[in-house]
């Protein structure tokens, strides 16, 4: 069983696994803008599809607040390409990233 928490003091999403710390998803906030510069996810834990929760709940939140998301981090862009349903999200000067 996993859960993803939003941590608003350390700015980032983090995933948990039994209690443990699996992975994160840094962010950065401006006016009605959200940037997505770096996944990890601990190499325990890989091949669960860990980091890719994280993104979802992620983008989400961001279509829930109304922001533009920046998906500078390449694992973001790779999902969002692979999840057309996201690409609406993504700030006109990023849209190359998820091309």
């Amino acid at each position: 069983m996993s859960e993803v928490v939003r941590n608003e003091q350390a700015r980032r999403y983090e995933i948990f696994v039994e209690g443990e710390r699996a992975g994160l998803l840094t962010y950065r906030l401006s006016p009605g803008r959200i940037e997505f510069p770096h996944t990890k996810v601990d190499e325990r834990f890989e091949g669960r599809g860990l980091g890719s929760r994280l993104v979802r709940a992620a983008l989400d939140d961001a279509r829930a607040a109304g922001l533009k998301v920046a998906p500078t981090c390449p694992f973001v862009a790779a999902y969002i390409r692979r999840h057309p349903e996201y690409r609406d999200l993504v700030a006109d000067d990023c849209a190359d990233l998820v091309r």
